[in-house]
């Protein structure tokens, strides 16, 4: 089995190196991840510069491979052969700080687990609930179990899988719905030495409480989140709707 790990956190995070250690016990594990952390970057890919691959030292000696673009990139790369053979799983993280709810829309964590489903490899992407450092071992013992399960239990086509950890020992796994957690953000403006005007996103946690059911609210009450997720964005119950305006072009 030939494991790709990246991260939005960059190819020195130690959270990696963790996941690498981890999935080493399934097979043959390759790490390519950006140069530099690129959080909250979405799906970002890089259209506009050459993509490089630079062989790096991890902290335990072994090898790794730093990209200049972004973790969508990395998968991208790694999917048409570029970082050796094509990968038979992807896993993204482990992430420090949770990707539940709106925040998929902007992680570069979960973006690279999508890029994987785009690119037909089954992938999941790992978080964990803390912004301060944290022991990422027991993240990455859940990665090695779940990696492992998916071998017995392949996803469908179009599917992914987004994991979500509370810091400490998790109480059991939960199978959960995104939610609706978002963050109430500011862009609060500044000024430099010299006077000139500069923004800085700024926010708190959720603006809501979690749902019941939903990734957030597990994590909440001490479960780990399995979070099952599609390529297809479709609002099925508007599409439906649409069809009854009476649409028509031209009039």
């Amino acid at each position: 089995m030939r494991i790709l790990i990246t991260n939005d956190d960059g190819i020195f995070a130690p959270g990696l190196l963790a996941l690498k250690q981890a999935l080493a016990a399934l097979g043959e594990v390759v790490a390519v991840a950006p140069e530099r952390p690129r959080s909250a970057c979405g799906h970002a890919v890089t259209l506009h510069k050459p993509l490089r691959l630079t062989r790096m030292k991890l902290a335990d000696g072994s090898e790794g491979l730093a990209c200049n673009g972004t973790p969508s990139d990395c998968v991208g790369l790694a999917a048409h052969g570029h970082a050796g053979p094509r990968p038979d799983l992807v896993v993204s993280g482990i992430n420090r700080g949770l990707n539940v709810g709106l925040d998929l829309w902007y992680s570069g964590t979960v973006a690279a687990a999508m890029e994987a489903a785009i690119n037909g490899l089954p992938s999941f992407a790992i978080s964990v609930d803390s912004r301060e450092p944290v022991d990422f071992v027991p993240a990455a013992g859940f990665a090695r179990y779940l990696a492992a399960q998916l071998r017995a239990h392949p996803l469908p086509p179009e599917a992914f899988l987004n994991v979500n950890l509370p810091v400490g020992e998790a109480r059991g796994v939960a199978f959960t719905a995104q939610g609706r957690a978002a963050y109430e953000v500011e862009v609060e403006q500044r000024s430099d030495p010299r006077g000139r005007p500069y923004f800085w996103w700024a926010g708190g946690r959720a603006t809501e409480p979690a749902s019941p059911g939903t990734d957030a609210d597990a994590v909440a009450h001490g479960l780990i989140s399995v979070t099952p997720l599609r390529l297809d964005l479709t609002d099925c119950a508007l599409l439906s709707d649409l069809q009854t305006w009476g649409l028509r072009w031209p009039e």
